[in-house]
């Protein structure tokens, strides 16, 4: 797998993953999760760390990051279900962690809903532990 900077050109084929990949993007009816929509907000603030994997000319994997100064957040790590098990979300991660790393970052945050239990076990292999802390959101 290759690991690069997402491209303009790669934005159909990450729709196409992050439809099969995370369901509440594939519902018409939850405007909020609309996966064009994160791409263009992804490209307006950090884009360069916005990480797609490749098999040849095939996107099979993506993971976002970000960094406020304070700690970094990783969010949609994506990998093609029929490749999952063979290390690429893992080396996605490892590339992430690396970028911020590089600016300085001290600490990474990631979450994953309560309702995904068998995404815990991926996290913690990674050195990831739970933090006894409350997470409060509010859609605006």
């Amino acid at each position: 797998m290759i690991i690069r900077t997402f491209d303009a050109g790669d934005h159909d084929a990450v729709i196409a993953l992050w439809r099969d990949v995370f369901p509440e993007y594939a519902d018409a009816s939850r405007p909020q999760r609309d996966p064009a929509l994160s791409i263009a907000n992804k490209m307006k603030t950090q884009p360069e760390l916005f990480f797609i994997g490749t098999l040849g000319d095939e996107v099979i994997g993506t993971v976002m990051c970000g960094y406020d100064g304070h700690r970094g957040w990783v969010y949609s790590l994506a990998v093609t279900p029929s490749l999952r098990g063979r290390g690429y979300g893992s080396a996605l991660m490892r590339h992430a962690e690396a970028a911020l790393t590089r600016l300085g970052c001290p600490k990474v945050n990631l979450q994953i809903l309560a309702v995904k239990t068998e995404l815990r076990g991926f996290y913690e292999k990674l050195g990831y532990r739970m933090d006894e802390v409350v997470s409060l959101g509010k859609r605006l």
